[in-house]
């Protein structure tokens, strides 16, 4: 499984709007700066936060985005999920997935599903606020 850069900054931006919305609505030129991201790029991902609902928008002076539901709300896995579309590792576990004609006897099955299940609980056991906590510890996972 590869992330791709869309859904990194993805959660890089919904980071750095927690930490400044306090004043409001961040700019997204702002947040682009800070991040290091192109303000073009970072567009398109911000239009697919918003879409989802993890961010909302407000245009004119004083506008910029903040978060739709508090950091502590948005669950990693959610995040990476809408912007990256699927994250199980192999097709036939996709939630629309044609049956497979060898799945009642497929010999590898249980390792695709078994990955599917680590990633998945993994990626949802953080939000946005534990990332921004930024305690490395709380990151070690024990299987």
């Amino acid at each position: 499984m590869m992330i791709s850069t869309k859904g990194r900054y993805a959660l890089r931006i919904l980071i750095d709007i927690a930490e400044h919305q306090a004043d409001g609505y961040v700019p997204l030129k702002e947040s682009a700066d800070r991040q290091e991201i192109s303000e073009k790029y970072l567009e398109s991902i911000v239009n697919t936060l918003v879409k989802n609902g993890f961010v909302e928008g407000l245009r004119g002076k004083g506008g910029g985005y903040r978060l739709s539901r508090l950091p502590e709300q948005i669950v990693v896995y959610d995040v990476l999920t809408a912007m990256e579309g699927t994250l199980v590792p192999v097709a036939c576990l996709e939630e629309d997935a044609k049956t497979c004609n060898r799945m009642s006897f497929c010999q590898t099955l249980p390792l695709w599903s078994g990955l599917n299940k680590v990633v998945t609980d993994y990626l949802s056991q953080y939000t946005v606020m534990d990332l921004m906590r930024r305690d490395t510890d709380a990151f070690d996972y024990v299987i």
